[in-house]
């Protein structure tokens, strides 16, 4: 959520960032409009408290002194009476102007590069080179059916469409892959979690999911839960409505969980294969920081997520992402976008978001600074990465003419020593 005195001093710089997301930036009108509401209404309410005060305290000294007080306490009734509809008013507005800024995204930091869509990120880092085949490279898809271990028709039968079932050895990668990714994490001094995989609405407010992509979400029947979206809800939570003192920053998660999202809008987007799944299995990274190592703490996390995709030895490329394809509750965003020789592409594998204290806002996460003032935490969070998106790259660039696929050394300790994943006979 945004500081609101920060739009009522700067309006034009938020009508700016909307209108560079893509969004509307009357919103910043509508919110100010709201909030002059709601002083005046406020000013009203806490005067005509003060005016009923005054005139009950005279009528008690009426009253002691035994004379007529029946034209104050009927002055005192009318400014009740015209008070309690101020006060609904007040309650009203309040409600309206809450919703209203539970809507409206992060300020973007002032290094976002301006641009509509993904076409206009800005591309930074480069690692790897992209392997020259010998034959014609198959998709993930087509890779994992042939050696008999990725099964779409079963799962399709079981749930239906965007759900897979993992066999055998494929089966073991994604779970080593899991497990390498969190020892790496926990070596860089991420402390491991394991977090519920269902969380109430009070924390996806919080994060920023709700109201805001309710129709991406899972929830479940006639409760307040939701099946989680990524375990940064979950994580990000665990210091919700917390004081912290500010010696104890950073601190610093990383979490497996498997993440459910409706995928609702994405109708004939990556139909086939792994990529856009309505269950997927990621390991998250979250960090609860002060504003002074916020910065730092975004590059380290690029720089776990990098190290994990070069210890794999997958091709990929860091990109910022530009102001219209920042997410929601992003102040600035990294994306790591891997290698996919099927596709000549580079697709998404993690996103690395720096969110300020738009979450901690929300979420009411607070810390003491050292002039023993109270400020609001600042939250990041970023994928290390997505498993299934990491288990593809895996299949896609690894493959080999026979329909094997190597395994990258690193992963190999995590797989008994297996050097290849074999076609099932």
């Amino acid at each position: 959520m945004l500081d609101i005195k920060k739009i009522e001093q700067q309006p034009e710089l938020f009508k700016n960032c909307l209108t560079s997301r893509n969004s509307d930036s009357g919103l910043t009108d509508e919110v100010l409009r709201l909030n002059g509401l709601r002083r005046n209404l406020t000013t009203s309410v806490e005067t005509q408290k003060a005016e009923a005060n005054k005139f009950s305290r005279e009528v008690g000294e009426l009253k002691k002194a035994k004379q007529d007080a029946q034209h104050l306490m009927d002055q005192v009734a009318k400014i009740k009476a015209t008070m309690a509809n101020d006060e609904a008013e007040l309650a009203k507005v309040q409600t309206q102007l809450d919703s209203l800024l539970l809507t409206i995204p992060n300020l973007l930091d002032a290094s976002v590069p301006v641009g509509k869509s993904e076409e206009e990120n800005v591309e930074y880092h480069r690692w790897g080179k992209p392997k020259d085949f010998s034959f014609k490279v198959s998709d993930h898809a087509d890779v994992g059916e042939k050696l008999g271990m990725l099964d779409f028709e079963a799962a399709a039968k079981v749930t239906g469409a965007r759900f897979v079932f993992l066999k055998g050895d494929l089966a073991r990668l994604e779970r080593a892959l899991i497990n390498f990714m969190l020892d790496y994490h926990s070596n860089k001094g991420f402390e491991e979690i394991l977090p519920p995989f269902i969380a109430h609405e009070r924390s996806l407010i919080g994060t920023g999911n709700l109201p805001k992509f309710k129709d991406q979400l899972f929830k479940l029947e006639d409760t307040d839960w939701y099946l989680i979206p990524t375990s940064e809800v979950t994580v990000t939570n665990i210091r919700r409505d917390s004081l912290i003192e500010e010696a104890s920053f950073a601190y610093k998660y990383s979490a497996y969980s498997p993440c459910f999202r409706s995928e609702a809008g994405s109708h004939g987007r990556d139909v086939k294969g792994l990529i856009r799944m309505h269950q997927f299995n990621k390991v998250e990274m979250v960090c609860i920081t002060s504003p002074e190592l916020s910065d730092q703490t975004h590059k380290d996390m690029i720089r776990s997520a990098c190290e994990i995709l070069e210890k794999l030895e997958l091709p990929y490329r860091a990109v910022q992402l530009c102001s219209g394809d920042s997410g929601f509750a992003s102040q600035k965003t990294t994306d790591l976008e891997v290698w996919l020789p099927s596709q000549q592409k580079y697709r998404e594998i993690s996103s690395i978001s720096n969110c300020g204290d738009f979450q901690a806002r929300r979420a009411n996460i607070r810390f003491r600074n050292s002039q023993g003032k109270l400020e609001f935490a600042h939250t990041l969070n970023g994928s290390g990465l997505a498993v299934g998106r990491t288990l593809l790259a895996i299949l896609e660039n690894y493959q080999q003419q026979d329909g094997s696929v190597l395994l990258p050394a690193a992963i190999r300790p995590y797989m008994g020593g297996k050097e290849r994943l074999i076609p099932q006979k």
